[in-house]
């Protein structure tokens, strides 16, 4: 087992990205960097303590590397921006590279070096390399804030503003996703296309569930906002919240559309139009089935959904 230290902003968003790569065996979200040793959410976030939010790990690098770890480190950041990230504002949020020996150190420089070097960026890397010091767990509301919130995490991610910068500095390699993905799945979701009507799979669906995206498993849409337009799709008034989708024209036709994409996942996902049912709005996402996962009612606590089980126990409009 070694050891290994982050900042990187909001420590809740690097928490997930981290701890799912294999070899990784512990996250503790928590402070580090300042001179005293009271550090608590409450100080930290305004400043003045010199302590910023960072998370600890410890991984097994036989299973992952030190420069591995930094890989998956660079794209959950800004590099850039020396006051904060994102929407974290402040020297809490500042990005550091705590080290804890000389050997991780020199691969910290030369990775950093690497990056500045790449072009990928039009500003100067100004993420600063320090020798690790005492670290202090977060209080137990932050620890895996992403599994124990994660309606309110998937939100915050959203609504940072981190997704769409990495986005545009770290677009993803799709290839993989065809060895993932069927066909039919990956012409929708990574080419725009769209499937024949009333021969797909939920256009006529009738059990109680939510809708995730195929790639990523964000949530994104209800059961209880499904209905049957007679347009062959699946059809809804709306989505679980406004935050878990993105609406883009669509000028790829002689007839300009709203498109609707993932936020998270970037999967094309559909249309959205204004012929919908005006007592809900007036608004009818018209979505592909391939682009889309089920998960019925009774296994959403299963499947890792379970704070959705709550839209179930509300009366349907």
């Amino acid at each position: 087992m070694e050891k290994a230290m982050f900042a990187g902003g909001c420590f809740w968003c690097l928490v997930r990205p981290i701890h799912e790569r294999d070899g990784v065996l512990k996250v503790i979200s928590g402070y580090t960097g300042g001179a005293k040793d009271d550090a608590v959410y409450s100080k930290v976030k305004n400043g003045g303590t010199g302590h910023v939010e960072a998370v600890y790990i410890e991984y097994d690098p036989e299973r992952i590397s030190y420069e591995e770890l930094l890989e998956i480190y660079w794209p959950l950041t800004d590099p850039t921006d020396a006051e904060g990230q994102f929407s974290d504002r402040g020297e809490a949020y500042r990005s550091i590279i705590f080290t804890y020996t000389d050997e991780q150190r020199q691969t910290a420089l030369e990775s950093r070096s690497q990056l500045a070097e790449s072009g990928r960026f039009e500003k100067p890397i100004v993420t600063e390399i320090k020798e690790a010091g005492p670290f202090y767990p977060a209080e137990d509301f932050h620890q895996d804030f992403d599994l124990k919130n994660s309606f309110r995490y998937a939100l915050y991610v959203q609504g940072s503003g981190r997704e769409k910068f990495q986005r545009k500095y770290w677009p993803k390699d799709r290839t993989h996703l065809k060895e993932k993905l069927t066909e039919i799945q990956y012409f929708v979701t990574q080419e725009n296309g769209t499937e024949d009507p009333y021969e797909n799979e939920y256009w006529d669906n009738d059990r109680e569930g939510i809708y995730v995206d195929i790639v990523s498993g964000e949530p994104l849409f209800s059961s209880r906002d499904q209905y049957d337009a007679g347009c062959g799709w699946p059809s809804f008034t709306k989505p679980i919240t406004d935050s878990m989708v993105e609406e883009k024209w669509d000028v790829s036709t002689k007839n300009t559309r709203r498109e609707i994409r993932s936020r998270h996942a970037d999967s094309h996902l559909g249309h959205v139009f204004e012929d919908g049912p005006q007592d809900k709005g007036g608004l009818r996402y018209c979505i592909n089935s391939a682009a889309l996962k089920f998960i019925p009612k009774e296994r959403l606590d299963e499947e890792g959904y379970g704070d959705f089980m709550i839209l179930f126990a509300l009366k349907k409009d």
